[in-house]
């Protein structure tokens, strides 16, 4: 028996997790790490192929019964819903809601009204309204339980952006903003609500820059002269839902190697 002189718990063993974009990117590795720590972990994405792979990922490590796939479109909110029950009724529980979907979309305000409108509206969809929703869905069983952790993805482009990409940019400072509401409404249940911005990290998303291009602006940009891993942003995910981590609410971390820091 291991004897400590602190009394709050880092521990998540036995916890049950839903991570929705976890098929690849920053939601891949923050599967990972929760199934790493004992979390029995549900992986939402689009796409059962990229799903299935996830999940077979961690029951290599981690023997049958840690993962469950679901072939999710987070704006389908019956869908959602679905999920939700299958997994209260496989695991008793969600003490952890992890809001990782998004899309970015070209979204100038100088195209034409139809694109800039069919972008707009998806983008909002997907990275803002399914997050409130699927915060929603998991609340009542956190609220029963005294006890839940949510983090919701954000971007450094909530605080800094880019041209062109109006909605993304908008979604994410919707997020944080969410973020601020559910800690207030919530807090008292005894969930937290936090959000993480990440900032030039080497996902999906930023997959079609060129390596060049990447180093180029690293070095210009970040004090750390590189772009992040996916999993440097999954561990402080998942350190904002231990246990421990109880007096953490409303709070944006931001983990972008000093990006948004620096003055030149």
């Amino acid at each position: 028996m291991t004897i400590r002189v602190s009394s709050l718990s880092r521990s998540l063993l036995g916890r049950v997790a839903i991570v929705t974009g976890a098929a690849s990117g920053m939601g891949r590795a923050t599967a990972h790490v929760l199934a790493d720590e004992g979390v029995s972990v549900a992986v939402l994405d689009l796409g059962r192929d990229r799903v299935d792979a996830v999940v077979d990922e961690i029951t290599h490590v981690h023997g049958e019964g840690r993962a469950v796939g679901f072939d999710l479109d987070v704006t389908d909110r019956s869908g959602a819903k679905a999920v939700v029950a299958e997994v209260l009724g496989r695991w008793s529980t969600i003490d952890i809601l992890v809001n990782n979907a998004g899309v970015s979309k070209v979204s100038s305000l100088l195209q034409d009204d139809d694109s800039f409108l069919d972008a707009w509206r998806s983008t909002l969809e997907v990275n803002l309204t399914a997050y409130a929703n699927m915060a929603r869905l998991v609340v009542p069983t956190m609220r029963d339980r005294m006890f839940g952790r949510i983090v919701n993805i954000a971007s450094t482009e909530s605080i800094v952006a880019t041209g062109g990409l109006a909605a993304y940019s908008a979604s994410k400072a919707g997020v944080t903003g969410l973020t601020r509401s559910m800690a207030v409404e919530l807090g008292r249940f005894g969930i937290t609500t936090n959000c993480v911005c990440p900032g030039p990290i080497n996902t999906g998303m930023t997959s079609g820059i060129p390596d060049d291009a990447k180093e180029a602006y690293a070095k210009r940009k970040v004090p750390l002269r590189r772009y992040g891993d996916p999993e440097e942003v999954a561990q402080m995910t998942v350190s904002l839902c231990l246990p421990a981590a109880s007096f953490i609410n409303g709070a944006t971390l931001v983990v972008d190697g000093g990006m948004t820091i620096r003055h030149t």
